[in-house]
């Protein structure tokens, strides 16, 4: 595991214990989110012909530092909605990433599309939170799961009635994946320890996957060119957040994107 994925996993260990001195995980049972009806992602993201966008809600990272200034979680989902996404990831994760498990809440109240959760979850305790908050789906990262642990959190999302993505970063990890839980398995394009970005290699170990499951691209996409790619690899799925978080208006990003990409998919189906 990459040194900041390592501190990171650390970091979240401590504040969970901390959390829970707070707020028990029974307690969950009684906020307003966690008897509302779950919407499928995987659904929303296989119902189209085209690839699909997961757009993103995120104020920070710790290679870029602050992304966006202006941070409304709820204007963003808002337009997020009128652009044309067609689910919402939103980043909960305070220390390195500036965000929070009450964005999950209020883009819940603002959005009618499947919501995931986007943190580093190492605890059942996480995705009952999740499902508190009002998620639809969960992330779960495989490089930061130990033997069995990835596995037993699948079970988890499943009990709790949530989805899981499982995100891979190397095509080993994707042996250790329960396939029978599987809603949806995505693969990280940068390399944590430079930061670069290989959308090719993502791609590949998204083809090694043969169950018939959502498969979505990660991090590092921002242009017409990456979806049609993707389209032609039969991907899905795009997650995208930094590029749009960049624009004025999230929104207005994502139809233009969604434009570009349909005019030269077409363009390439007529040649």
């Amino acid at each position: 595991m990459a040194d900041i994925l390592s501190e990171i996993v650390e970091t979240t260990r401590e504040n969970l214990v901390k959390r829970r001195r707070q707020v028990s995980i029974s307690d969950f049972n009684s906020f307003e989110g966690y008897e509302l009806p779950r919407r499928s992602m995987s659904e929303a993201l296989s119902e189209r012909d085209e690839v699909a966008i997961i757009a993103e809600i995120k104020k920070a990272s710790p290679s870029k530092g602050i992304i966006r200034n202006d941070f409304d979680p709820t204007a963003l989902a808002m337009q997020y909605v009128e652009g044309g996404a067609s689910a919402i990831s939103v980043l909960t994760d305070a220390p390195y990433f500036q965000g929070k498990i009450d964005y999950l809440w209020e883009v819940r109240q603002a959005a009618d599309l499947p919501l995931l959760r986007k943190d580093f979850i190492i605890d059942p305790y996480q995705i009952e939170e999740a499902r508190a908050y009002g998620a639809d789906a969960v992330l779960l990262i495989a490089t930061v799961l130990e033997g069995s642990q990835l596995q037993e959190l699948q079970h988890a999302a499943r009990e709790a009635g949530l989805e899981a993505l499982v995100e891979c970063y190397h095509a080993d990890e994707t042996g250790r994946i329960d396939y029978e839980l599987l809603d949806m398995v995505g693969v990280n394009n940068r390399d944590l320890t430079d930061f670069s970005v290989d959308l090719h290699r993502g791609v590949q170990i998204l083809e090694s996957v043969k169950q018939p499951v959502v498969k979505i691209s990660e991090s590092g996409l921002g242009s017409a060119d990456d979806l049609v790619y993707l389209y032609e690899h039969d991907i899905d799925a795009a997650l995208i957040g930094e590029s749009f978080m960049r624009e004025p208006d999230a929104g207005k990003a994502v139809k233009k994107l969604l434009a570009a990409y349909k005019q030269q998919l077409n363009s390439e189906i007529q040649k």
